[in-house]
């Protein structure tokens, strides 16, 4: 079949050309890249909200989400989809970046979206899901967003996330915090807090340890932050290394690799109990973002202080011998981590 004629919109006084538009991404709905597109422009105040002169990597699927497809990995890069991290080299004078350091001490420019035609352009290369960094282009290295993703575990499902959720509200709102909700896309449930830019990585991740631990205390046998899978058992696992450099998440708005081209959604605490994650696709998220706006739209209106947070972390090592959890496998041996051992496979004789 031949290719479909390249077309061009017009995006905030850019012109941004969409190459074989009626290209099929999503066979199962039949959705189409031009559909791609059309959504982010659809929900594209909420898009933008949310990247915002973020660094931001693509997770590309230049073709389509078809059965057998998959994405290249740090353990396996042979894949038909991929995770970009640097700016591609004929991007247009548009596209602003930010660098970035890699837990490695490699740097890398990325895009950093300040306009809705750069959403565009890069939905147009295949650009799928879109995972900007918690920090802003002015000041990469001090995070201004905790992000708490709540990640069904076997045995449990969106609803129970849902209920873990609750919890969170209540303990947030004991803090004096407003923390936004949305769904991944997928099974879990994601719940951001604007923090002020003046914490580490490893400080805010150690702000989403003692908030995980302090869930388990409060919904025991129910949620967990053990970072081995073996260990976890029917729980929600608050996944804490999400906060680490360089791990980042959905963006609100982002379209899913999913076969139901399903969407990451902002929802207010009411609405989650009474919504699936199947609710929000491609073909949905733009009539009810039209309908509703917004449900981030005051997420940056108040910054708040992690301090007590931090105080819970010290204290949990302090007075419960509760230190710092592993790192992801690829990452550089940190300060204070314990050993990076799969509880099965350690060996007694060497403790």
């Amino acid at each position: 079949m031949a290719k479909a004629e390249a077309i061009e919109l017009e995006v905030g006084g850019q012109r941004v050309r969409v190459s074989n538009p009626s290209k099929v991404y999503f066979p199962e709905p039949g959705i189409t890249k031009l559909e791609v597109v059309e959504h982010y422009l659809a929900c594209g105040e909420g898009i933008l909200r949310a990247l915002r002169d973020r660094p931001t990597t693509m997770e590309r699927w230049p073709g389509g989400v078809h059965p057998g497809m998959k994405l290249a990995t740090r353990a396996d890069n042979r894949g038909d989809a991929f995770y970009q991290k640097r700016v591609p080299a004929n991007a247009p004078q548009y596209v602003p970046t930010a660098r970035i350091a890699f837990p490695s001490g490699r740097t890398a420019d990325e895009i950093a979206p300040d306009s809705l035609a750069v959403v565009a352009w890069a939905a147009n290369l295949g650009t799928i899901t879109f995972h900007p960094w918690p920090v802003r282009k002015a000041d990469v290295e001090h995070p201004d967003e905790l992000r708490l993703d709540l990640d069904p575990q076997p045995g449990t499902d969106f609803r129970d996330a849902v209920q873990v959720a609750g919890v969170l509200r209540e303990l947030l709102a004991e803090l004096g915090w407003t923390g936004w909700p949305k769904t991944s896309g997928g099974r879990g449930v994601h719940v951001y807090v604007r923090i002020e830019p003046r914490w580490s990585f490893t400080d805010v991740r150690h702000a989403a340890i003692a908030i995980g631990r302090e869930l388990e205390r409060r919904m025991p046998g129910r949620v967990t932050t053990n970072w081995w899978k073996e260990e976890r058992g029917e729980t929600i696992f608050v996944d804490y290394n999400q906060n680490a450099r360089d791990r980042t998440i959905a963006s609100a708005y982002s379209v899913r690799p999913r076969p139901q081209a399903t969407v990451s959604m902002p929802l207010t605490w009411d609405e989650m109990t009474a919504v699936g994650p199947l609710d929000f696709t491609v073909r949905t998220a733009g009539e009810r973002f039209a309908a509703v706006g917004d449900r981030h739209a005051g997420i940056d209106e108040v910054a708040y202080d992690l301090t007590p947070v931090l105080e819970w972390y010290d204290r949990d090592e302090r007075d419960r011998g509760l230190g710092d959890l592993p790192y992801p496998p690829e990452y550089p041996k940190q300060p204070g981590e314990p050993p990076r051992v799969q509880p099965s496979r350690k060996n007694p004789a060497n403790w």
